[in-house]
């Protein structure tokens, strides 16, 4: 346990962002899924829907050290390039 007021303050402040960090994560990993879901069976605009609001997600996630830029790149990358791949 923190000993100093300090040290308390520390914890209050590192679970709150844990909080904060753990929903962002979560929400990230549901757009993506839902995205992948939409590739899956195959419905184009559906999938293109969900991209929309998975990429800013992604984004944001990423400005915030969530996910590493690299990391977010690669996977609005991939999902474009498999969403592309369902108009053929």
């Amino acid at each position: 346990m923190a000993n100093t007021s300090s040290a308390r303050k520390a914890a209050r402040k590192i679970a709150r962002r844990t909080e904060v960090n753990k929903a962002r994560r979560s929400r990230v990993r549901g757009a993506v899924r839902q995205v992948e879901e939409a590739i899956a069976a195959g419905d184009r605009n559906k999938a293109l829907e969900a991209l929309k609001t998975a990429e800013p997600q992604l984004m944001k996630a990423a400005q915030s050290g969530q996910v590493h830029r690299n990391t977010a790149s690669r996977k609005v990358s991939r999902l474009n390039k498999q969403i592309a791949k369902l108009a053929k």
